[in-house]
């Protein structure tokens, strides 16, 4: 599948945050945005998971107009958006439904997190743990595209390239979209660099 954003313009309160925005991702790649803060990477991602609709443009999915909100996508938001009461376990069956049990979600948890964690309530866990959870949840959904917020918040350096290693494993064929405002995100993930502001009229 390929998604092409033609001429995407959105704005809030009359300040204009993408302008003109022209992008094409293909179907299996993985692309991370780069751009100043404010300057539209969250406004981008939230249009893509149907959270918002851009003013003018339009988004094609080989080439036919899509709503976003009915093509099957999962997410790594800006704030982890976790149950804090659940376990990590709980986080994730509560969204994959049938589709895992809860063994093979311990399992592929005990990847990211200390076994010991993985039962206890997500209040209980750091930042960088609650971002794995999060992380572990969107690629543990069935769906056709990946798109992530600033997945490695809260994450040191070799904490950081485990998740990458399980990203990219996890991805499985899927588009995978990212923010981030670290280059070196973008050759450990070895995606492809997309600065917002080299494709909108500015």
């Amino acid at each position: 599948m390929t998604l092409e954003l033609q001429h995407i313009s959105k704005s809030y309160d009359g300040l204009p945050v993408l302008k003109n925005l022209n992008l094409s991702f293909q179907q299996g790649q993985c692309y991370c945005l780069m751009s100043p803060s404010g300057s539209g990477k969250t406004t981008l991602l939230r249009i893509l998971m149907g959270l918002e609709q851009a003013d003018h443009g339009l988004i094609l999915a080989d080439g036919t107009p899509q709503d976003m909100s009915s093509l099957p996508a999962s997410a790594v938001f800006q704030e982890d958006r976790l149950c804090e009461s659940f376990s990590p376990i709980e986080n994730v069956a509560m969204c994959a439904g049938r589709s895992l049990k809860a063994p093979r979600i311990k399992w592929e948890l005990a990847r990211l997190l200390p076994e010991e964690c993985l039962n206890r309530p997500v209040s209980t866990l750091s930042g960088g743990m609650k971002r794995r959870v999060a992380v572990a949840r969107a690629l543990l959904i069935p769906s056709h595209i990946l798109l992530m917020d600033e997945p490695f918040t809260g994450m040191d350096d070799e904490l950081k390239r485990n998740v990458i290693s399980y990203i990219r494993e996890k991805q499985d064929g899927r588009l995978l979209i990212l923010s981030t405002h670290q280059e070196e995100d973008v050759e450990l993930i070895g995606g492809e660099l997309v600065r917002l502001e080299n494709c909108m009229d500015v």
